[in-house]
């Protein structure tokens, strides 16, 4: 299989919410999100609407359609997990107060496309895989609701028609700093991978997977 029978057409989801928190991993108690959408969790979306071990999904731009909006909570949570031997867990004895900074009233494009791995079978293809992500995509159809970083922050998405215009993205420009990537799993635990991020006239262009770029 040649790398153009490989690799799908580039597509454009819009995705939106009220709230969003694309935590940064240095921050170890509170929750502070980063001020745009990560690769790892645009790449969660994706997978949320169709997923399966013949494809990888790769991102390769993200638009910032709002203004940047910042909003501050205090939220209860549990500080434990609760195991398979237990059958309950006192929650007065285990809450926590944290601080949250979080984003609000999100809106952004993801450009992505996907290429067929290695556990691809016979069966699996790109036509085949492309006609099933648009169509779960414009059905709102997915495994599981998508999620703005954190599962509480719902996600709402619709696919792009390739004949249809881009929405206008914000007019800012800026470094972002170093951003969380995504996760490197070829270990035996999971590595966090980063990438000096750029906002150009509200654009963020995703280095490829193995590029100098990208760093462990």
């Amino acid at each position: 299989m040649s790398d153009n029978q490989r690799r799908s057409s580039v597509f454009r989801l819009k995705v939106w919410g009220d709230n969003a928190c694309f935590t940064r991993p240095e921050m170890k108690v509170e929750r502070v999100s980063y001020d745009v959408m990560t690769p790892s969790a645009a790449r969660g979306i994706l997978e949320a609407i169709h997923w399966k071990p013949a494809i990888r999904w790769h991102i390769t731009q993200i638009d910032v359609l709002n203004p940047i909006k910042w909003t501050s909570v205090r939220r209860n949570e549990v500080g434990i997990k609760m195991s398979p031997s237990s059958k309950h867990i006192f929650v007065e004895n285990q809450r926590q107060q944290r601080a949250g900074l979080l984003l609000r009233d999100v809106a952004y494009i993801i450009h992505a496309f996907f290429d067929i791995t290695d556990k691809a079978g016979a069966e699996d293809n790109v036509i085949k895989h492309q006609e099933i992500f648009l169509r779960r995509a414009r059905k709102g159809q997915c495994f599981h609701r998508p999620c703005l970083g954190c599962r509480e922050f719902a996600a709402d998405f619709d696919v792009l028609a390739d004949n249809q215009s881009l929405p206008q993205t914000i007019a800012e420009t800026r470094d972002l700093g170093w951003m969380l990537y995504d996760l490197d799993f070829s270990g035996n635990e999971p590595k966090p991978l980063f990438f000096r991020a750029s906002l150009a006239t509200g654009s963020i262009k995703v280095p490829a997977w193995g590029s100098p770029e990208v760093r462990g």
